[in-house]
């Protein structure tokens, strides 16, 4: 029987990269696409970028990137304009919908490593940049293969999404949490660490299953074993350097780190 924890209450994750859809695909493959059907076509990196944030901030931080800009202004004559952040929007959300289905597989080990913070004593929440809408097909792919979270808070629920702390203090409070620092934050993005530290939570971040490596269960089975740790490497950096206090592949190691954070928040 695991130990309870003295100094935490709950453990907020994230949804695509975190706990589904391994190398966070979905939406960069869909930024891609909705741009393509504009005449512009951006990289796959280039639409990885500010993820994390909600969608339609997402839509706009591509656009004003100065590649992405310059090529909007190639193609259509004109710098974009607000207008385009909205029509972007509207063609993203079905489409998005559209593949949820298939890039919602719950990543693997993720139901044991939940159950076992459970066991410790946590309540489990969720945050995440997709509208309620688009949580309805992922939260259902996800119960299907035993990962149902205590709360789920999507990006039209609050004010500002990420890196504003405004989601995780809304999934604090749905879950009867007063001091955030009490809360582990777990995320694969840099906004969302900022978000964690914004909060003044305790923030994980993930590395190997998550966007900044970006990369499906089998695409990362194909890479030689240094290649695949120099991008976790790389993502990791990458990672601290936006605040974060741990780094981790994938939630499976998270209970032994909340024990840890356990630990460290005994001796401050």
């Amino acid at each position: 029987m695991s130990e309870k924890l003295q100094h935490l209450t709950a453990v907020v994750f994230d949804w695509a990269g975190t706990t589904v859809d391994h190398g966070s695909r979905a939406p960069a493959l869909v930024f891609q696409e909705i741009f393509r059907r504009r005449g512009v076509e951006i990289t796959l990196q280039q639409a990885r970028e500010p993820m994390g944030m909600s969608k339609c901030d997402h839509i706009a931080a591509i656009l004003k990137t100065p590649e992405v800009a310059n090529l909007w202004r190639q193609r259509h004559g004109v710098p974009w304009q607000e207008r385009d952040i909205d029509d972007l929007y509207e063609h993203f959300l079905p489409l998005q919908k559209s593949v949820l289905q298939e890039y919602s597989q719950v990543i693997a080990g993720v139901p044991e490593a939940v159950a076992e913070c459970r066991r410790m004593g946590l309540i489990i929440g969720s945050t995440t940049g997709y509208t309620r809408t688009l949580m309805e097909v992922v939260s259902k792919v996800a119960r299907q293969q035993n990962y149902a979270p205590d709360g789920i808070v999507c990006a039209d629920d609050v004010a500002q999404g990420r890196p504003a702390p405004d989601l995780l203090m809304e999934a604090a409070r749905r879950l009867g949490v007063s001091r955030l620092e009490e809360v582990v934050n777990v995320d694969d993005t840099p906004v969302g660490v900022e978000a964690g530290r914004n909060a003044g939570s305790w923030t994980v971040s993930v590395t190997r299953t998550g966007n900044c490596v970006g990369l499906s269960h089998a695409e990362l089975d194909a890479l030689q074993p240094e290649e695949l740790r120099l991008r976790c490497d790389q993502a990791a950096a990458r990672l601290r350097a936006a605040g974060a206090h741990f780094t981790i592949e994938s939630v499976v190691e998270i209970p032994q780190v909340l024990r840890d954070i356990d630990q460290r928040a005994a001796r401050e």
